[in-house]
């Protein structure tokens, strides 16, 4: 058992199993003899729904992170060296990125037995702003183990039209130089990859709203033939009490019949038996030797 390993399959799990599998990890440690480590664990604390569907987006979708974080190296360095114009683009890849992703993300919790409203949508989004904003952000939500959402400490300023975003003041420094080609082509490659994970982004969310389109127009055709079905089974359902109402109606009227062929059948023999009687006395009066 070490931390690493336990810290991982704890933030793994649903967030109403985490406090029973942390009680069950220390007292494992502490068997173990390993006090200190039953006191790391014991410190680690249950995530936040926000927290939860946060780190699930991580392990659920490994191939999104790496994407996500060179876009918030190419935002943050684009911000000391790209125009207005261009920062505004790739602004808005960043909010359509974040959007498809948070949508992942509702479907992910939503599959996991944990369905989000819009409150939590909202924390995981704001954690994702955090993430292409704080490089200290990205690391921790890429560790996939936050328990709660995070909030970015600098943000990504407006820029008006024609600005240029400011820079820091430069260091002091003994005579002016050249430009660096090599950290320019470094910053020319980041941004390439920034705009191409971008672009991919926007794909990725038109799919998905396509795919949301389609599937809302499947739920309705759905739900128009479960209505339609269900008023059948209505309909069926009726009938078959009126045929149960009916066949109950007929056994009772059979067992009457029965038993007023049993009682006509008992009637008719006794009368045998009387007719029987009287021939037999009226045939002794009638005869010579009477």
């Amino acid at each position: 058992m070490d931390y690493d390993s336990v810290a991982d399959e704890l933030y793994a799990l649903r967030p109403e199993e985490f406090t029973a599998a942390r009680a069950s990890a220390v007292a494992s440690a502490r068997t173990a003899g390993d006090r200190e480590l039953a006191e790391r664990i014991g410190a680690l604390r249950k995530p936040s729904l926000a927290a939860w569907v946060s780190n699930l987006l991580v392990r659920s979708s490994p191939g999104e992170v790496e994407p996500l974080l060179r876009l918030g190296e190419g935002l943050r360095q684009a911000h000391q060296d790209l125009d207005g114009a261009q920062l505004r683009e790739l602004s808005r890849s960043r909010h359509a990125l974040i959007r498809a992703l948070s949508l992942q993300a509702r479907q992910l919790a939503k599959e996991a037995g944990h369905p989000i409203g819009e409150g939590v949508q909202r924390e995981v989004e704001n954690t994702l702003h955090a993430v292409l904003a704080d490089p200290e952000a990205a690391r921790a939500w890429a560790g996939g183990r936050l328990a709660k959402p995070l909030s970015a400490a600098v943000g990504f300023p407006a820029v008006a039209e024609g600005a240029r975003p400011q820079r820091p003041a430069p260091a002091p420094v003994p005579a002016p130089s050249r430009p660096d080609k090599k950290t320019s082509e470094q910053r020319r490659r980041r941004l390439e990859r920034a705009r191409k994970d971008a672009e991919a982004a926007e794909r990725e969310l038109r799919q998905l709203r396509d795919e949301a389109a389609a599937a809302g127009q499947a739920a309705g055709e759905a739900k128009q033939q479960v209505d339609a079905l269900q008023r059948r089974v209505e309909e069926l359902t009726g009938e078959l009490e009126r045929i149960r109402g009916e066949h109950q109606q007929a056994r009772f009227a059979e067992r009457a019949a029965r038993e007023q062929a049993r009682t006509a059948d008992r009637r008719v023999r006794e009368a045998g038996r009387k007719a029987a009687t009287a021939a037999a006395q009226l045939e002794r009066l009638t005869s010579p030797d009477a």
